[in-house]
């Protein structure tokens, strides 16, 4: 009762396991795609660049995205933010959303990012000590803070705790507001 035939099944796995396989080269990963793309054409290997080119020989999409990242690249790092306004226009012909997306934005402060990219001036110091503040309030968030020192008692610390223990809720005001939050 049941298949009979496992036999034949297996001498047929059997000759499939030892018959040579086609050789086929994997496709790169696509965080390695975007490490070529952004990279300096000068600094890839040899082998880099010839996947890299096979890799756009296969996507007309990938190839002219390329070649705008490499552009762009050029105008931040040799500070040409005139050569934007055709950089934008170039961007527009293509058929890639992702970039118009950008341009769009890029054109709501042109003049800005035109400054940006030409001025020799940077605003860096300055975004680097928001980030830090910014991390800084992030760690302390949940945190109590406490004003007072240990010998002396904090009335507003002993209001607060009254509060809580005569709240039948547990809320500051004694009171459940609408949806369970409270004000």
């Amino acid at each position: 009762m049941g298949y009979r035939g496992y036999g034949r099944v297996s001498a047929y796995l059997r000759e499939k396991r030892t018959s040579p396989r086609p050789v086929t080269v994997q496709p790169p990963a696509p965080r390695v795609v975007t490490r070529w793309i952004l990279s300096r054409p000068e600094t890839l290997t040899q082998i880099e660049q010839l996947r890299l080119k096979a890799v756009l020989a296969n996507c007309p999409e990938l190839d002219a995205l390329t070649g705008h990242v490499r552009s762009f690249a050029r105008m931040l790092t040799e500070r040409q933010g005139e050569r934007l306004p055709q950089w934008l226009d170039a961007v527009r012909q293509d058929d890639l959303p992702s970039l118009h997306t950008l341009a769009a934005g890029i054109d709501r402060d042109l003049d800005a990012v035109i400054a940006g990219l030409t001025l020799p001036w940077s605003s860096g110091v300055v975004e680097g000590h928001v980030n830090r503040i910014k991390m800084l309030k992030r760690q302390m968030f949940g945190r109590p803070v406490s004003r007072c020192s240990a010998s002396e008692s904090c009335w507003l610390t002993d209001r607060i705790q009254m509060h809580a223990i005569a709240s039948p809720h547990g809320c500051l005001h004694g009171e459940r507001r609408r949806g369970g939050m409270v004000r």
